[in-house]
């Protein structure tokens, strides 16, 4: 299985959202910024659970 999943492309259209819902009135900037704070938090925490090693095998087999 291939896995291609672009953090960085998710951040990147995730702010122009945001953006576009600014110039559209749904959002004011101070909403935005918070709003983009989180995204940077969530995109942080997808990172780090992205940058992790996958293993498949008996050393990942629960223990009894």
């Amino acid at each position: 299985m291939t896995y291609n999943f672009d953090a960085e492309k998710w951040l990147e259209n995730e702010r122009l959202r945001l953006d576009e819902r600014v110039r559209a009135g749904e959002l004011t900037v101070e909403d935005a910024a918070k709003a983009a704070d989180d995204l940077e938090r969530r995109y942080e925490a997808m990172v780090a659970r992205l940058d992790g090693t996958f293993a498949v095998g008996p050393r990942n087999a629960p223990q009894s």
